[in-house]
């Protein structure tokens, strides 16, 4: 896959987050920038490098299906695990997220413009 730029990674999180909460594009842009200064041309980091406030918005992140965690372990020289947690782009979805038109969703249209032919007195109920 190509390098991830931040403006897809924009419209991806415009369109993964914006159907829970508003969000404008200025905010998406923030955060994707944010976001891509960490992972760099990498799409792995690890989890060690986030402050807190970074890490709530990773798990925001998370939620809309843009990030997905992965963990590593390996034995310490004297003999104690070792657990190195990572923070995963997930691509595809990424890819499909920002391929998503902005905005409202057609079948919404839709359903609006079969409401709207109905009579008022479909709403009367007859006893």
């Amino acid at each position: 896959m190509g390098i991830l730029t931040v403006e897809d990674l924009t419209l991806a999180i415009k369109n993964g987050i914006d159907s829970r909460k508003e969000m404008d594009m200025d905010q998406a842009y923030d955060l994707a920038h944010s976001v891509l200064n960490f992972f760099g041309y990498s799409d792995r980091i690890i989890d060690n490098v986030l402050e807190s406030q970074d890490r709530n918005a990773f798990y925001i992140l998370e939620d809309a299906d843009i990030l997905t965690t992965e963990r590593e372990e390996t034995t310490l020289y004297d003999g104690r695990e070792w657990r190195i947690h990572y923070w995963v782009f997930k691509r595809e979805k990424i890819d499909e997220l920002r391929s998503r038109p902005i905005g409202p969703d057609k079948d919404d249209d839709v359903v609006e413009d079969i409401y709207k032919t109905l009579d008022d007195d479909i709403w009367v109920r007859n006893k």
